[in-house]
């Protein structure tokens, strides 16, 4: 039982339950949602990243924004848009997460990454319609090559847009995925959230991102 309130399932039954509700009104109303809020906090957002900009061009060599390539709903990929915030920018097979004291990450990007400030960029993501604000936060490829064949469930996460924030962030399942058994933990999170999702249930995780925001725990 999560913070949410919601006793994990049947994951196999329920995102099929979930598959069927995401192509009718439900999944137009979080299109709705979607496109909406990202529009309403536009204007907060572009007043946020203009000293992050600034403080990065003027502290680092690189380019300003960190585009990567991720996997999307139905495991097809899509480019995400992140502020830079390490002296590296890589990409497929040359990734490697950050950890706590990382020395690629920059002294900008710390208080970036722990504000998650580098993640508002991705609201253009929500605006071209291959994110969502809530869903499976998307891992870089190599990352889930690699556990995929570890557990069982885990390409059903692919059944919902990946998000901006998540089911898995707000219970803490944020941060580096240095075994098994943590991705594991982090995928039943996301596959209850792909057949489980609501607005609602968004609205309650939205919700609980400022608090997790504000504490920034596993924010390396």
């Amino acid at each position: 039982m999560g913070p949410t309130g919601l006793a994990y399932q049947d994951s196999s039954y329920l995102f099929r339950v979930y598959d069927a509700r995401s192509r009718g009104f439900t999944g137009l109303l979080k299109r709705a949602l979607d496109v909406s809020a990202a529009l309403i906090l536009l204007p907060v957002v572009l007043l946020v990243l203009l000293p992050a900009a600034i403080a990065i061009r003027t502290t680092s060599a690189g380019p300003l924004l960190f585009r990567q390539t991720r996997y999307g709903k139905d495991k097809v990929t899509f480019t995400i848009f992140k502020l830079r915030t390490m002296t590296v920018c890589e990409d497929g097979k040359q990734f490697r997460q950050a950890t706590q004291g990382d020395a690629r990450v920059t002294h900008v990007g710390r208080f970036l990454r722990a504000t998650s400030i580098d993640e508002l960029p991705q609201i253009f993501n929500v605006l071209k319609g291959n994110m969502s604000l809530v869903g499976p936060r998307p891992h870089p490829t190599k990352l889930d090559d690699d556990f995929r064949p570890l557990i069982d469930e885990y390409d059903e996460r692919f059944g919902a847009k990946p998000g901006i924030t998540g089911l898995a962030q707000v219970r803490g399942q944020r941060g580096p995925t240095e075994t098994v058994e943590i991705m594991r933990a982090r995928v039943a999170s996301d596959v209850e959230y792909v057949a489980r999702q609501s607005v609602l249930l968004d609205l309650r995780i939205l919700l609980a991102t400022i608090g997790v925001v504000l504490i920034g725990k596993n924010a390396f």
